[in-house]
């Protein structure tokens, strides 16, 4: 195992006192959330202090073995974890979390435009898709866009040709916009090669290299940078502090860009809106909007937009107080959740990180790392709305929000019941409900590469409610599958269902094997 630094410098027994926690850290006068340009941070008690101490020591001690461009980096750490040990203190009061005023969110339905594209508004868009993810959760190595999702094409391909589409209709310059991670960029890199010579400009940037630390200690696992499981991206929040530092920010800017579109990239909704694009050309005091879409029980874990004190917020479920969860996930209190497709303007971003105001909540991410606690500090992209004016949500259709978490989410998108246009997925016209099927698959099709195996083409699903398919399942070429069909081979039996057969509203289990002869 790993050797533990040990700590005898400090004396961590000292209880927290803090009889009454600040309600916000920014509102607190006299005290300093954040040293900017190095002045003192005060904390609330010596145990915070010590820890703060000991980070910063520990974090002088990793800069002496790692890369120059890592030292912002750890600067950026210690910004963080400050921060973390001031708010560990403050809790969320759940009495002042109100679903949000009528105003503060827009019906998509509302939206002018029919449409048709803004042609000056798309000249001032640049388009950032988050990719820092890797493909784990489908069993993959790699970037999670390198993956195959459609007609040989990749999350990253169908990106690149939905920019290059909107750049085509409008006669416009909207770059494409990546921020990588220290775990995607150089995989990234090499895919993006084929891309070279062709018009739109793909620019890209990555988000900030981390330290893991021990959960009981709370010192750096990490005494270099040799081992990337001792790193770790810090969420998609870190998208402003990266965008600024690289320098691209600025650049832009510079080039005349006003608008930033923002998404996940494994979400094959999240194309440009074009009526999303005019309504915010057209509204010149908001200065961001959060995308989101009605809650089904699908849903009941994504974060939601609330009105805490007059205030638009992104509640994540990681804040709510225990005995709360239940009524967070409730689709009768809170009816919508954020997609995390954003619009924000960059002006706005420049002013924030200039003065050096930007708030956002610490989300401690618990995880193991060979046997051991650790914890990562981590914020999210969305949770900065309240720091900007005017903001608002737009309630989008659910058609905006199409994530590809699981192999099982493959199969939708993969299937007849979608039509791929410029890199953008429409719901088949044939289909009658618009809502999609419910899909679970069992754990032998949770990895790409057996996944794909046990189909010889995507069954046919234009008219399926519901399928389960549990234990070791294959399927002929041409399957057309209808209603609700649950599939269950037993431990050690094989199912085959054959080429172009029809299971309509059908249950088969036990053991079934067609043998060419």
């Amino acid at each position: 195992g790993m050797q533990k630094p040990r700590v005898t410098l400090y004396n961590y027994n000292i209880e927290m006192s803090d009889p009454s926690p600040t309600p916000d850290v920014r509102d607190s006068p006299g005290r300093p959330s954040r040293s900017a340009g190095g002045e003192e941070v005060v904390f609330e008690s010596l145990e915070a202090q010590n820890k703060a101490d000991g980070m910063r020591i520990a974090l002088s001690t990793i800069k002496q073995n790692v890369q120059p461009h890592l030292h912002k980096n750890l600067d950026g750490y210690l910004k963080l974890y400050q921060q973390y040990l001031k708010e560990a203190v403050y809790k969320i009061d759940w009495s002042r979390c109100c679903p949000p005023p009528d105003g503060m969110i827009v019906k998509h339905t509302d939206l002018p435009g029919d449409n048709k594209w803004h042609a000056e508004a798309a000249n001032k868009l640049a388009v950032l898709k988050l990719n820092g993810g890797l493909g784990t959760s489908m069993g993959c190595k790699g970037p999670k866009s390198a993956i195959t999702v459609r007609d040989g094409m990749t999350f990253l391909d169908l990106a690149v040709q939905q920019v290059e589409d909107l750049n085509e209709q409008c006669d416009s310059t909207v770059p494409l916009v990546l921020m990588n991670s220290f775990n995607t960029h150089s995989d990234t890199d090499l895919i993006l090669r084929k891309y070279e010579g062709r018009p739109t400009q793909i620019m890209r940037f990555n988000q900030s290299q981390m330290p893991r630390i021990y959960k009981d200690i709370s010192q750096p696992v990490a005494k270099d940078e040799s081992n990337r499981e001792q790193w770790y991206p810090p969420g998609h929040g870190d998208l402003y502090r990266s965008l600024a530092n690289s320098g691209l920010l600025d650049q832009l800017i510079a080039e005349g860009k006003e608008y930033l579109f923002v998404s996940n990239i494994d979400n094959l909704g999240a194309v440009v809106d074009p009526n999303i694009l005019r309504y915010f050309h057209d509204t010149p005091e908001c200065e961001f909007i959060m995308e989101v879409t009605d809650k089904t029980m699908a849903d009941v874990k994504g974060g939601t937009l609330i009105n805490y004190d007059g205030t638009l917020r992104l509640l994540e479920l990681a804040q709510v107080p225990k005995r709360y969860v239940g009524e967070f996930k409730s689709i009768t209190k809170f009816r919508i959740f954020n997609t995390n497709n954003l619009w924000i303007k960059l002006s706005a971003i420049k002013r924030l990180m200039t003065r050096n105001t930007m708030h956002m909540e610490i989300i401690e991410n618990s995880k193991s790392l060979d046997g051991q606690a650790v914890i990562q500090l981590e914020q999210a992209v969305g949770s900065a709305i309240k720091n900007f004016q005017n903001a608002r949500g737009i309630n989008v259709p659910r058609s905006r929000f199409l994530p590809v978490k699981q192999c099982q989410d493959l199969l939708l998108v993969m299937s007849d019941l979608f039509q791929a246009h410029a890199g953008r997925l429409m719901l088949n016209e044939a289909r009658v409900f618009k809502t999609l099927p419910l899909v679970k698959l069992g754990v032998e099709f949770k990895k790409v590469d057996t996944y794909l195996s046990r189909f010889e083409t995507m069954p046919k699903i234009l008219e399926l409610d519901h399928l389960t398919v549990s234990g070791d399942v294959y399927f002929g070429r041409d399957v057309v599958l209808k209603g609700t069909v649950i599939i269950i081979a037993y431990e050690g039996h094989r199912i085959d269902i054959p080429s172009c057969a029809l299971l309509e509203n059908k249950i088969v289990t036990g053991d079934f094997r067609i043998l060419e002869h």
